[in-house]
């Protein structure tokens, strides 16, 4: 049948449109690296080099006051991938809803991913190491579809000029746990390990040769991190894709350490936050304040894709985007240990709310309590090699309130909220005013950790805990729950 003039010019035209609205849908990737703090040059470290996160972040936008929502893995990917408060969705305890009682997201709620696999994107989860071997980490606290959020772990599968969204996760931190092993790889990957002898510590940690040996670690696990970071810009640059395709470049919290992860001083809850791509300003620094859940509303509006009205992630590439005063964190349970805690920080202050302060802050946890780091801490307090400062990590209690003037005090370790200071005009007016902000918060996002976790979901998660462990490291699994519950009982 012959085709009709006009019907053969409009299907032409549609077929443009089609195509430059493909072109004009970047492809974005998320590059997490786990347990990580800060230390690349960029940032301002010194006992290393960085030479691919420095050069990608010269070519995109560094932000340095970026905070993640929590300092724990699963919880921090709980909200990242929803771009909501962690305490919001009822998934703010660590590795939660994996035993008989479940999870599931409110109303209005969805992952990232599965909004833009249902936009026509290509979406995978992988990681440089062990690839094949299906979706990468993931470590969500609620009922999730898998197909419905991920096609492959791997962006190479996708249909012709499908424009992807591809989470890579990186071990980051996570290399130091076994020291042999990270010594190993940084040395047949960068041919050298970092000397720990000279190295600067915060005054919190003791200059103990185990502590400056894990602390060497720490580094080259950032160097490793950098490697892996440049090995992904050389792929898309490789396969022609780097120009069309937004980066983001981020750590799922700090460094996994006794004031670090699990934490919200900023050496848990500071991360680096780059993002480079089109659209995106070349060599720009933001000090404003943001959180790591806004990647999910940035990523999104870089697609055009329209921002779900749930979400509290914000557009920090937005034209009418208003910087945030504050930016709020927040700990509860991790693994067996039971806590609460709850953080506002801005660009002056960092307020802390302890709401069990009659627990030490190192709590037993059997998971932090097998760390090298922590046990060179244990053997240096034995020793009787801690300051006054350093010793603080042993206290049996706590104070309720913490504030730290963190240009003053950027290790945050005179606390202006205890003692006689607090009568100071100077430090009594701000301390109002966190501790109305953070009230106000807590109520405007319906914080759901203001109530105790149900003794029957911490029973539920607590038979998967144990189902995983073996040896004496379940004996000492049963007795930190058996203290938890007395504690709990005892209104501690």
């Amino acid at each position: 049948m012959k085709s009709h003039p006009r019907l053969a010019l409009l299907i032409v035209i549609t077929c443009l449109a089609t195509l430059t609205r493909a072109a004009d849908r970047p492809n974005i990737v998320w590059i997490i690296a786990e347990d990580m703090s800060p230390h690349f040059g960029c940032y301002g470290e010194k006992s290393i080099t960085t030479p691919n996160v420095d050069r990608f972040a010269s070519e995109g936008t560094m932000f340095t006051r970026a905070f993640v929502t929590a300092p724990i893995c699963s919880i921090s990917r709980s909200a990242l991938v929803t771009g909501m408060y962690q305490t919001s969705i009822g998934a703010h305890h660590h590795r939660s809803g994996r035993g008989e009682k479940k999870i599931t997201l409110p109303p209005g709620v969805a992952l990232v991913s599965a909004i833009f696999k249902q936009a026509g994107y290509w979406t995978s989860n992988g990681a440089l190491e062990g690839k094949g071997k299906g979706i990468a980490k993931t470590d969500y606290n609620f009922e999730w579809d898998e197909a419905a959020t991920y096609d492959g772990n791997d962006w190479k599968g996708r249909a012709s000029g499908q424009p992807f969204f591809a989470q890579i996760q990186l071990v980051g931190g996570k290399l130091r746990d076994g020291a042999d092993k990270c010594r190993a790889v940084v040395t047949k990957t960068l041919g050298s390990l970092t000397k720990p002898d000279d190295l600067p510590l915060p005054p919190y940690y003791p200059r103990t040769p185990e502590i400056l040996a894990d602390w060497a670690l720490t580094l080259d696990a950032c160097r490793y991190t950098d490697h892996q970071v440049g090995q992904v810009v050389e792929r898309l640059k490789t396969e022609g894709l780097l120009e069309s395709t937004v980066i983001f470049f981020i750590t799922d919290h700090g460094v996994s350490h006794a004031r670090g992860k699990q934490f919200l001083y900023d050496e848990g809850t500071h991360i680096p936050f780059i993002v480079r791509g089109p659209g995106i300003a070349k060599g720009k620094v933001r000090d404003d304040l943001i959180e790591h859940i806004d990647m999910a509303a940035a990523s999104l509006a870089l697609a055009g894709i329209a921002i779900p009205k749930a979400m509290q992630a914000r557009d920090i590439f937005a034209q009418d985007y208003t910087t945030r005063g504050e930016v709020f964190s927040a700990r509860d349970r991790a693994d067996e240990t039971v806590d609460h805690i709850r953080s506002a920080r801005t660009v002056q202050y960092r307020y802390i709310k302890n709401f069990l302060p009659q627990r030490p802050h190192l709590q037993p946890s059997n998971y932090k309590d097998n760390k090298p780091c922590l046990i060179a801490l244990r053997k240096a307090r034995d020793e009787g090699k801690l300051d006054v400062v350093q010793q603080q990590l042993f206290e049996p209690t706590r104070s309720s309130e913490e504030l730290y003037d963190v240009i003053k005090d950027p290790w945050q370790i005179h606390n202006l909220a205890a003692g006689p200071s607090t009568l100071d005009p100077s430090i009594a007016e701000p301390l109002a005013e966190f501790r109305g902000a953070l009230e106000e918060w807590m109520e405007k996002t319906g914080d759901m950790g203001r109530k105790p976790e149900p003794p029957e979901m911490y029973d539920s998660d607590m038979a998967v805990y144990l189902s995983e462990k073996k040896g004496a490291r379940t004996d000492e699994l049963e007795r930190n729950i058996a203290l938890m519950k007395k504690w709990a009982a005892e209104g501690k």
